[in-house]
Parts: C-alpha cells; structure tokens; sequence
C-alpha cells in the first residue's frame, strides 16, 4: 500500500512575524451561567474571599490566557456600567435583553478586574454603543483609568480602589452590524459613532487602543462593504478592526466539517484586503490589525437556548450556550488556532468565545458541583503554551482530500512557531483525512544542533467522545510517533488527529 507522505520546511529565515501573545485571549460575558455559578460562586467550597471558585481560576491559569474580553457580546449594547460598580446590595438588578435573562449585579467591572488580575490576566474592556454612547463611554474610561481628582475617578476611589485599572484596550461596541444587536446600526451610523467616541476616549488616554466592530460572521449581507465603510470614518483613530465567526457540524459530515478553517483564512485574507484598501484610500501610514475577537465552535446547544429564552424568560443565571464538544470540534479549534498564528503577521488579537459554561473549554456542574475540562481546552492550552515566538511561513506539500462543499482540501495543515529565548521550535500540525495516517517529514536544517523534545497527541477513534466530570474520555498523551534522520523531522500524524511536535536546542 502507498504511503500518504507529506513535507514540510520549517526554517527560521521564512518568518511571518513575532506572535502577539494576545493572540491566546478569551472571552466572559454576562451570559448563562460563565459568571454566576462560572468564575463565582460563593457557597463553593474553593471561593476565595471575593467567592471566585479558585478550582476554576487553576484551570485558566493552565490555559495562560493574556487576555480577556469583558462584559459583551451582546449583552454590553445594554450594560450600564454604573449599576455594576458600588456596594453589592445597593446594586440594582436588570432586564438583560440579549439573553433574555436578570442581571442581578453580583459581579461588576471592579471584582472582574480583580478577578483578572490573579488568574494573570488583562481586560479587553467593550463600551456600550447599542443603547448608550460617546459620553458614558468616556465616563467608564475615566472611572477605569483616569488616577483621580474627577467625578468617576473618584467615584472609583470611593468604591475602594485607589489605582486606577489601567485597562488598555477598548472595543467600540459588539456586533453593530447584526440586526440581532440591541441598538443596531447601519454601516454609517456606527462609521460616525465610533470615529467620534473613539477620538473623544484617546483624548481622555492617548495610550489606549481601540477596536472597531467589523462583521459579525463571514457570511453578513454586508460583508466586507461594512468594514470598508466604518474604517474609512475610523481609520485615524482606531488600531484593530473585529472579526467574529463560529462553526457547528449541523448536517453530520465530519471531513466537510473540518474544511470550515478554510473559510476563516478566507475571512482574514479578505478583512486584511479591505483594510489595506482603505488605508491605500485614505494615503494612511499605519495598517489596521485584526482582532478576531470572538471565534469557537457553536452549535450543539442552539435548539435548547431558543427554548429557554422562548418560554422560560428573566431567569437568573440560566443555563445557556452550554455546548458539550466532541472530539472532532477540537480538531476544528486546533485548526483554527493553525489559522490564526498563519496570519501572526496582522491578527495581534484573538478571543476563544468563551472561557467557562458558555461555549466554553472549562465546565463546572451546576449547584456547586466540580469543574472539568472539554475536549477543546487542549489544542487552545497546547498553543498558549507553546506557541509563543515567531511564527514561520509553513511551506508543505501534501495530499488532498475530498469534501461535499469545500471541494479538495489538503489532508494536512500546519504551522511552525519559532521559540529563540527558550531555544525551542514546536510544529502544530492537524491531519485531518478522517480515513488516512500520514508520514510528515520536515526539513529542519536551519535549526542545527536541535532534538526532539516529545511529541504528544490528542486522538479518539471515536470522534463524537465528549468528557464529562469524572469522565476524561478525550485527552492528550505523548507518543513515541517521531523522530531526527539527516536534518528532518519524521512524525507520524494518525488519521484525524491533533499533533504537537516540540524541538529544543540540545545543551553541551
């Protein structure tokens, strides 16, 4: 029988750009149970003192997230940041419109970032553009960063919290774009919003960045004519523009399922394109980066959210967007993550939407119960771990496969990230031909004097196996599936399967 053989060159010249570490961000709204019963829930028998579950803040701090996107989503185009801060029992509660659910106020804006700060992590801070705007956005900012001796400056100090919070970067609403979106703008409503509010907040903190909401998902009616039109309002102002997208195995077929990485790099080509365009429009100096700021696998839990929301409305702390992710979804997380660092050189930022309960890598049983993790948490901590440095350009020759609406795919796809402070390089590589193992051998000559490190792998003959507490049925292992010959690399790569291939510097 014929070996399906696949080469690459992984060499330190072909560089793509430094990794933004930002680029291993995630995501906490105000939704279903991410919050309450999520990060917090005092009668755990783990809550600190601020009642954070600290079995919880463990298992994002395995997942070394940079930082997180807060509080929205949705549900910021009706946040009033005022109702969050103050004393907990003179905090008023909320009809939340986007998830048709009760806010009661419980955690806010000042226990977040306190919560951040001890899982190491920054706050990617969202303004309510929806159904607020320009002044309470700069009224939230000069309560978070302004060090004192004004009106919200010192109503944080009063609230106990001397310094200032010093969050760094804005988004200028969620998903304007959506007819969804509480508050929804046309493409030139939200252009002007945004230039207006965005020059009026680096007035307040010229060292802050900021990002305009691009389209909600690759297939929006006004997409990229959305992107063209705000940015040309906001081009001088702002330093990233949004992207959004998920995916979900709707119709059951698995290889089709996992080209759908091929329609984000399709996503990010034409994001890039369009803001260039701009820029070339405008005679701009500086590019505008891309924050994919929402992206995941979302599919699973649909019917029973539409049910929810439908017939049992204003609940505290529902049980919403709770995908239980298989084996096969991680697949499609770790290509995704391939995508994103393949584009290292213009996606400075990312967000896996989201972090716990909610369409999330971390689960916590209700009432209290233990936490566990799914099987997505593991391409996303591999690649926050060991996908810091350079990123290289991938050059690979490999098979095809066919699928139902991709048409042929490559069998194999892969990224190379290039470590020089730790001497280390780590391939990513995702065989995704569900029927076919693959002989990877890669050309690692630029990198003389380099061994293997080890080499682990997630894989399941079973790709709808989920894990559960207590029930870890989808976990990495090492393997013995690599090795050195004469200046390559020579791996295994298992039918469907997510591979983590580390080389380091030998020492003398």
């Amino acid at each position: 029988m014929k070996k399906n053989k696949v080469k690459m060159v992984v060499d330190q010249a072909f560089q793509i750009a430094e990794v933004d570490n930002r680029i291993f961000g995630s995501f906490i709204e105000h939704l279903g149970r991410a919050v309450y019963d999520g990060i917090y829930c005092p009668a755990h028998e783990t809550a600190n003192e601020l009642g954070f579950r600290t079995d919880v803040m463990e298992m994002v701090k395995e997942l070394n997230v940079p930082i997180i996107r807060y509080p929205g989503g949705n549900f910021v185009s009706n946040f009033f940041w005022e109702d969050s801060v103050g004393p907990v029992n003179e905090r008023p509660k909320r009809l939340d419109l986007a998830w048709k659910s009760l806010e009661e106020n419980k955690v806010g804006l000042n226990e977040f970032t306190a919560w951040a700060k001890d899982v190491n992590s920054e706050v990617m801070m969202a303004v309510n553009l929806g159904t607020r705007g320009l002044a309470d956005a700069c009224n939230l900012l000069e309560y978070c960063n302004h060090p004192g001796g004004t009106k919200y400056s010192d109503l944080r100090r009063k609230h106990g919290y001397e310094k200032p919070h010093n969050i760094k970067t804005w988004c200028l609403g969620n998903e304007m774009d959506g007819p969804w979106q509480i508050g929804h703008k046309t493409m030139e409503e939200y252009g002007r919003l945004a230039a207006e509010t965005a020059k009026a907040m680096k007035i307040i903190d010229p060292s802050i960045q900021l990002v305009s909401c691009g389209s909600s998902a690759l297939n929006m009616p006004t997409f990229p004519k959305w992107e063209s039109t705000t940015l040309e309002e906001t081009y001088d102002y702002v330093d990233f523009v949004s992207l959004h997208q998920y995916y979900g195995n709707r119709s059951g077929d698995s290889q089709d399922y996992l080209a759908d990485s091929d329609d984000m790099e399709e996503f990010i080509k034409t994001v890039i394109a369009t803001c260039d365009y701009v820029k070339a429009k405008k005679r701009g100096k500086k590019n505008i980066n891309l924050s994919f700021d929402e992206w995941n696998v979302w599919f699973h839990s649909n019917t029973a959210d539409d049910e929810s929301m439908e017939n049992h409305p204003w609940q505290v702390a529902p049980s919403l967007l709770e995908d239980q992710y298989t084996f096969e979804d991680a697949l499609l997380v770790g290509l995704m993550l391939i995508t994103l660092l393949k584009h290292a050189d213009r996606v400075k930022m990312a967000c896996l939407a989201q972090l716990v309960n909610v369409i999330a890598p971390i689960m916590t049983d209700a009432n209290g119960g233990g936490a566990w993790k799914q099987t997505i948490f593991y391409p996303f901590m591999h690649a926050s771990l060991y996908g810091r440095g350079i990123a290289l350009l991938p050059v690979i020759s490999t098979p095809k496969v066919a699928t139902s609406t991709h048409e042929e795919i490559t069998a194999v796809e892969a990224v190379a990230v290039y470590n020089p402070e730790k001497e280390e390089v780590t391939i990513f590589a995702v065989n995704r031909d569900l029927g076919n193992d693959m002989e990877l051998t890669a050309d690692i000559r630029s990198f003389e004097g380099y061994e293997l490190a080890e080499h682990i792998v997630l894989e399941h003959e079973d790709l709808k196996a989920k894990n559960s507490f207590g029930r870890p049925e989808v976990t990495p292992k090492h393997v013995n599936q690599s090795r050195i010959e004469e200046g390559n690399v020579i791996s295994m790569l298992h039918k469907a399967s997510w591979n983590v291939i580390r080389l380091k510097k030998k020492t003398i």
